[in-house]
């Protein structure tokens, strides 16, 4: 599975085009665009259902009020997919304001298209119950390899009349877009730059909502409820958003396991090694970070910025990580040293040979690097083999350039609208080339780097 985005407008972003490898790298220059690149394919990924409309004939939904049972052959569906998709990518720029968080008409003009390498129907069976005020309204079923879907609806027409009309398109459409397209666009979860903060006041916006909700519940009637959400509730992008929900969550999403945490849990120790530690909830849901070697049990405000910054991705990877997720991590060298930069590196390289696909916007040379060696280490000579056995790498840690995908945020010549002559330059994403044998070729960081050594050989030898 493979995806390919086109964007138009979107923040600094004037145009731009990329597809999603196993490994996908976004790099470049303060303010070049990849911040707005990643969360309008975030929140894509996110929210794709509330974008796709499945239209259901009303003689269907008469048939399965009338009879109780229906059956669909989704093969028709299929053949309509890449319509609805295009549809769906005319309404998703709409919410950007809203995504954003931005003032309302700042993306009036902004343009999104997302195309799967292949719409398929899924293939495994599946059976699904919905339910209204906790009582059994509506079973879809579906057998392994079958394209037959059976709708057998169990609510009580008598006693609830008029309930399943209301309901019964809104379901049935939601699950026949699940069975088409969620083979087509990986669950994401995303670590944004913010998480630093979030750490830091996961517990102060637990109490902010809850004294919202407090407050809601004992207003009166002149109160206006819409004024008092907004006095204290702070908007932010939704996938910050949607960051700060997951953390807020911990202690409920620490009872969880991975299939990480159950087949590989070797990563999870190599992990708690870059953390130099590991974080522990209490019985009484309290969180604390144990530096390894100690017994001290520090709050996330006593513990290290980089102990507060591997915070999310730590109970991402033992709780909740799945096969075909698509990881996204805004920064992820944010508070580490460039040794722990390698090693997150060689991190990411084992998750996407697990199954994991991970998706990153990054400052670091350091991590671009490390990526690089595992490309160029992993060729079948003797040479890079003893290399490799030397310097303590792994096999499951060696990849192919074909996995890697690299874009560089930053000003290139862009074609105007069809049937205007000139060019103009504006921000986009340009492609790294990316070698079998060399690995991946990053402009920006070698210029840095070449005026540092030119500087400082100045220095050194500019007396002679």
């Amino acid at each position: 599975m493979s995806l390919t985005v086109r964007l138009k407008n979107i923040g600094i972003l004037k145009h731009a085009e990329f597809s999603l490898g196993d490994l996908t790298l976004i790099c470049g220059e303060n303010n070049t665009g990849k911040t707005y690149a990643t969360y309008a394919l975030y929140s894509f990924l996110e929210s794709w259902r509330k974008f796709i409309h499945v239209s259901i004939n009303d003689d269907l939904i008469h048939n399965l009020l009338t009879d109780g049972a229906l059956k669909i052959n989704l093969a028709q569906y299929i053949e309509k997919a890449n319509q609805m998709l295009a549809e769906a990518c005319k309404r998703y720029p709409e919410q950007l304001d809203k995504i954003f968080a931005a003032t309302e008409g700042t993306f009036h003009n902004s343009e999104f298209h997302i195309e799967p390498s292949t719409i398929h129907l899924q293939d495994h069976g599946f059976k699904h119950e919905t339910k209204i005020n906790q009582e059994p309204f509506l079973i879809a079923s579906k057998e392994e390899g079958s394209e037959e879907l059976v709708f057998t609806l169990v609510v009580d027409r008598k006693s609830s009349p008029g309930i399943e009309s209301i309901f019964a398109e809104d379901v049935m459409g939601r699950i026949i877009c699940d069975a088409i397209f969620s083979n087509s666009f990986p669950r994401p979860f995303i670590s944004s730059a913010e998480r630093t903060g979030v750490a830091i006041f996961r517990k102060e916006l637990n109490f902010a909502r809850n004294r919202l909700v407090e407050e809601m519940g004992q207003a009166d009637q002149k109160t206006d409820l819409r004024e008092l959400l907004f006095k204290a509730y702070q908007n932010y992008p939704e996938p910050v958003e949607d960051n700060v929900n997951f953390t807020r969550q911990l202690e409920d999403i620490g009872k969880r396991k991975s299939f990480i945490a159950k087949e590989h849990p070797g990563i999870l120790e190599d992990f708690a090694d870059i953390i130099g530690g590991e974080y522990v909830i209490t019985q009484n849901d309290q969180l604390y970070y144990i530096p390894k070697g100690t017994r001290s049990k520090l709050t996330m405000v006593e513990s290290s910025s980089s102990a507060r910054a591997l915070l999310d991705l730590s109970f991402y990877l033992n709780c909740i990580a799945e096969k075909d997720d698509l990881l996204m991590v805004d920064e992820p060298e944010l508070s580490l040293h460039p040794e722990n930069q390698r090693r997150i590196a060689r991190l990411f390289a084992r998750l996407v040979n697990l199954g994991v696909k991970v998706f990153i916007t990054t400052h670091s040379d350091y991590i671009v690097k490390e990526l690089n060696t595992l490309i160029m280490l992993n060729h079948d000579k003797p040479h890079l083999k003893r290399v490799a056995e030397e310097n303590g790498y792994q096999k499951s840690e060696l990849i192919n350039a074909d996995q890697v995908k690299v874009y560089v945020a930053e000003k290139a010549l862009l074609d105007l609208e069809e049937g205007q002559k000139k060019r103009r330059r504006g921000h986009t994403l340009v492609p790294a080339k990316i070698h079998p044998k060399f690995g991946i070729g990053v402009h920006s960081f070698d210029k840095t780097i070449d005026d540092m050594n030119r500087i400082q050989d100045d220095i050194v030898w500019g007396e002679e």
